[in-house]
């Protein structure tokens, strides 16, 4: 394999495990051990952990190696600020964007993570959210939108994901989204853009809950 290829290879395997959960934010990224997982120097190593810094995933700390970016109290509810605006925006475009049997298709994706959120199944349902968001961006129409929807979104991720490890979330997520999917079918921008910003800022409320409560005893 050449530099260029490990590298990115390398970004994108961490880049997933963080976006999906499996890296939460503060877990260190050491470069000595990932260097023997993926049987590779610490060079492309360091670089891929350089552009994950670059993208907002990684956080660098002085003669303290890298660990995955843990925003500030601050810095979260700016940061999921921004992000609120942008989903409330994207749903209600989505609203008037989506017609016919691209509706009945929004309904479907929808439907589609009941059982996951009923089982309180927390891989399956990160996944079925975000196939969710994604295709709210997709529906507004609005290419920049959701090009940058998604970027925004991809930094917030491991703190969006932490949501999944209070009790039930899944379910009462599926039950906020459908506020949603019921406002963008009646082609009710407004009220679409309301249960959005609704659900992102209680998604935000979920996430600090969640960062502060005591951890389980075994």
């Amino acid at each position: 394999m050449k530099k260029r290829t490990q590298v990115d290879m390398i970004r994108e395997a961490l880049a997933d495990r963080i976006v999906h959960g499996y890296l939460k934010p503060g877990d260190p990224l050491d470069e000595t051990s990932l260097a023997a997982e993926f049987g590779v120097s610490r060079t492309p190593i360091r670089e891929a952990l350089r552009q994950l810094e670059t993208n907002g995933l990684a956080l660098s700390r002085p003669h303290r190696g890298a660990i995955v970016t843990n925003l500030s109290a601050r810095q979260l509810t700016e940061t999921f600020a921004v992000m609120a605006e942008l989903e409330a925006f994207s749903a209600r475009l989505c609203a008037s964007v989506l017609k016919g049997g691209a509706l009945g298709e929004f309904q479907a994706l929808h439907d589609s993570g009941a059982e996951a959120a009923r089982m309180n199944d927390i891989a399956a349902y990160r996944r079925h959210n975000e196939r969710f968001h994604a295709a709210i961006y997709a529906g507004s129409g609005n290419g920049f939108l959701e090009e940058t929807a998604l970027a925004v979104r991809r930094r917030l991720a491991p703190f969006r994901n932490l949501q999944f490890e209070a009790f039930r979330r899944p379910e009462a997520s599926h039950r906020e989204h459908a506020a949603i999917v019921d406002a963008i079918i009646d082609g009710d921008g407004e009220r679409a853009a309301n249960a959005m910003r609704d659900h992102m800022l209680i998604v935000r409320e979920v996430v600090d809950a969640v960062e502060h409560s005591p951890p389980l005893e075994a």
